[in-house]
């Protein structure tokens, strides 16, 4: 793993994010702690938006977190560019579409306002250009939702701040902290 992870960090490395994907489950997104990240996410959804009509998570890596957003949403679509991740979201969400591609390249279409809420969780770290993905998701969703654990929000706070209506909440647990970021587009 860190091998595959060498210099991925904010350079948009698509081969190395596969290569990782080839371990199974590289990020242990079946333990405890992430398992409570997928209910506090839900959780937040819940309250702030209700139930959705359709919604497109954004690096869904193998559906883990799919799985628990597909309770919210009457469609669910997944991205993610690793193409090992992406077959093994369809066998864990059957119900769900999915893409092997990035936020610029999804196929389901490219009007405004195309999902009714766009999610990006512990994503946008491994991202280059992150304004532009959140310019793309603004575009792509009534609204959208990101979540990063603590220690990238110096990487990742500074791009959120200009987002007109932007609020946030923290998320905890067992002495872990990630920061949760919405807003809804007009």
């Amino acid at each position: 793993m860190k091998y595959a992870m060498r210099g991925v960090g904010g350079a948009d490395d698509y081969g190395r994010l596969d290569l990782a994907y080839r371990l199974g489950d590289p990020w242990n997104m079946e333990s405890g702690l992430e398992q409570a990240r997928f209910a506090a996410t839900n959780a937040l959804v819940a309250r702030t938006f209700g139930r959705v009509g359709s919604l497109l998570e954004v690096g869904c890596g193998e559906g883990h977190q799919t799985l628990a957003l597909q309770q919210l949403a009457g469609e669910v679509y997944g991205i993610d560019v690793s193409p090992t991740a992406i077959e093994r979201a369809r066998q864990r969400v059957p119900g769900a579409q999915f893409a092997a591609t990035d936020i610029e390249h999804q196929p389901w279409g490219d009007q405004r306002a195309r999902f009714d809420l766009v999610v990006a969780c512990e994503v946008l770290y491994y991202i280059k250009d992150i304004p532009a993905t959140l310019s793309r998701m603004s575009h792509l969703g009534s609204a959208c939702l990101v979540t990063f654990f603590v220690p990238a929000l110096v990487r990742v706070g500074p791009h959120l701040e200009g987002i007109a209506g932007l609020q946030k909440d923290w998320l905890h647990h067992g002495g872990e902290t990630w920061l949760a970021c919405w807003w809804r587009n007009q």
